[in-house]
């Protein structure tokens, strides 16, 4: 009976672990698109500031560039629940 409890707890224990590794995951992807959107903003505004004609396009371009950044923070939230076990 003790060994049955002693693995209940072990599995208990483990599953808390993994829930928290895609807390932790998700914490690490979402490092790399605010990193990217923050420089696809800056490389913007220093292209706006040197060639203020082209800014509708470039404002655009920054738009798209965002946008599949963000992307990949979205497949980080839903990795987990995806492979979830």
């Amino acid at each position: 009976m003790q060994i049955i409890q002693v693995a209940a707890e072990v599995a208990v224990q483990t599953s808390q672990v993994v829930g928290n590794l895609g807390v932790l995951g998700y914490g690490l992807a979402a490092i790399g698109p605010g990193i990217g959107v923050g420089l696809v903003v800056s490389k913007t505004i220093e292209s706006i500031a040197r060639q203020p004609e082209l800014a509708a396009r470039l404002q655009v371009t920054m738009w798209l560039g965002i946008a599949f950044t963000e992307a990949l923070a979205l497949i980080g939230l839903a990795t987990p629940f995806i492979f979830a076990v």
